[in-house]
């Protein structure tokens, strides 16, 4: 039997990225202490305010069908919400409710990219990304953000890297998975790059309540960029609601209208009772779960601490976001061995980043969305593991 294309094109390249974390799940299923520092969950729990609005709203019979693309109680509360984030006020009827920021990068792309099209993407980047713009039929272009640069992105490189095909550029401020918070003078030059070669800009902004340094700017709000800019959110990260699935954009009125369209014939609508939830979560947290914000800026700084003392190993102190980028090339090891080594002798599950980028090459993500005490006992086995492996290398 014959299967469409795309299909290859969206699963790419097989990856073994994930084995240090399947690894540390059959150890805890064995009853075997692992500390799993992959993917990106957290351990607080969702408000229970949402919880109880849910309750509410079921036996309210808040079950029936709603509009494709939001009701309109969750859209004014989602326009309320940017308005308070960024300053931009805009009618709810620019706003589209999606099953979380995943479903609203594919809709953008499908809205946005004819077979053929390039999308620039400055990379490290998330890991769905290839395989959204392939969705559409689009190409993407990556465009380096160096290590040495603190994983910002290059604007020169990103104007070299425009064509007569580019469509967009896709990118995501904080970043996933450096947690690099782009600055106002590198997105107006990105801004002056959109507006050079006419290109849409989708920003991906879901860790923009989680920022330590510097302040988050959303781009919509540049001169010039409110026509052209489709902001994505959700309430994953910043509410602790990632299986939720609750995500929406905020787009110029006819792109709102198309997106629209899409979501008629792919989701049809998100269930009411978890909207509901959903205005109850950003009326009582506007900025996010301020407890959520405040333990995973302590856990980076006790983390990088830890590893301050490790030699020839770099912790880049994230400026946002909800991972740690650690440099271990000069343990001689690939991120992949090395992962696998610490995951098998001292049971914590790290993910190697080479898949996010050649950028991230050499380097582990490290999620912080574990209890303080796991965080140390984290930093501790890593510090052993590369000490023995020090002592290894020097003993040849």
């Amino acid at each position: 039997m014959r299967y469409a294309s795309r299909i290859q094109q969206i699963a790419g390249k097989a990856s073994n990225s994930w084995d240090a974390h399947v690894i540390a799940k059959q150890k805890r299923a064995r009853g075997e202490a692992a500390i799993l520092m992959t993917v990106g969950d957290t351990d607080f729990a969702s408000p229970t305010s949402a919880i109880a609005a849910v309750h509410e709203s079921l036996a309210a019979g808040r079950t029936c069908y709603t509009p494709s693309a939001g009701g309109l109680p969750m859209r004014e509360a989602v326009a309320r919400h940017h308005a308070h984030q960024t300053g931009q006020v805009i009618h709810p009827d620019q706003v589209v409710v999606t099953v979380g920021a995943q479903n609203a990068l594919l809709t953008a792309a499908l809205c946005l990219i004819e077979p053929g099209d390039q999308v620039l993407v400055p990379e490290p980047m998330y890991l769905t990304y290839p395989g959204t713009i392939a969705a559409a039929g689009g190409v993407i272009v990556s465009v380096r953000s160096p290590a040495i640069n603190r994983f910002h992105p290059l604007i020169t490189e990103l104007e070299a890297a425009i064509g007569p095909r580019t469509r967009a550029i896709f990118l995501a401020t904080p970043n996933n998975p450096t947690g690099a918070v782009y600055t106002t003078e590198e997105l107006s030059g990105i801004a002056a790059l959109c507006q050079k070669h006419d290109l849409w800009l989708v920003s991906d902004e879901v860790y923009g309540d989680l920022v330590y340094e510097g302040r988050h700017v959303s781009p919509c709000i540049l001169p010039g960029m409110s026509t052209r800019t489709i902001t994505i959110n959700s309430l994953s990260k910043s509410h602790a609601m990632a299986g939720w699935r609750l995500g929406w954009m905020v787009a110029p009125q006819k792109f709102a209208e198309y997106a629209g369209q899409v979501t008629y014939c792919s989701t049809y609508g998100i269930p009411t009772f978890l909207q509901d939830a959903a205005v109850v979560a950003l009326e009582q947290f506007p900025d996010g779960l301020p407890e959520l914000r405040a333990a995973y800026r302590r856990r980076r700084d006790r983390f990088c601490d830890w590893l301050g003392s490790v030699r020839h190993f770099s912790c880049f102190r994230p400026e946002g976001g909800m991972f740690v980028m650690l440099d271990i090339r000069a343990s001689g090891l690939s991120a992949y061995d090395f992962a696998m080594g610490l995951v098998v002798e001292e049971g914590v599950a790290t993910l190697p980043a080479d898949d996010f980028g050649e950028s991230a090459k050499g380097h582990l993500r490290i999620n912080l969305g574990v209890v303080d005490a796991e965080i140390d006992e984290a930093a501790m086995r890593l510090i052993r593991y590369a000490e023995r492996l020090g002592r290894h290398r020097a003993s040849y």
